[in-house]
């Protein structure tokens, strides 16, 4: 298994995700996503294993800007946006490979066993 971790610092979620591969010993890259982002494999990869877009989006932020990502029609035009502003990512985004979870998914990743 070749896990990555990103995540914001001050995400209770990428703690807790940290912490359960840390519990059952399982290797793992940790990245801050507002630091580093994601390259542009990386997102297309992600967007493809979540469903899109709309999955990739933390809509419970108080950013100003998903107050306008809700009423954009064009998903390539929220795809642009999200990859620009990493913030607006729900966090922790998982990947082992080719798949990946946005949030806290233990069920999930228990599987990838």
């Amino acid at each position: 298994m070749n896990i990555q971790i990103f995540g914001k610092s001050k995400c209770f979620d990428t703690k807790k995700a940290e912490r359960w591969f840390k519990e059952r010993r399982i290797r793992f890259q940790s990245v801050d996503i507002l630091r580093f982002g994601l390259s542009g494999r990386e997102f297309d990869s992600v967007l493809r294993a979540v469903g899109g877009i709309d999955h990739l989006i933390d809509w419970d932020s108080r950013d100003p800007e998903i107050t306008l990502l809700k009423y954009m029609d064009d998903a390539r035009a929220k795809e642009d946006k999200v990859f620009d502003n990493p913030a607006l990512m729900k966090t922790p985004i998982v990947r082992n490979g080719k798949q990946a979870t946005v949030g806290y998914q233990p069920e999930v990743w228990s599987a990838w066993e």
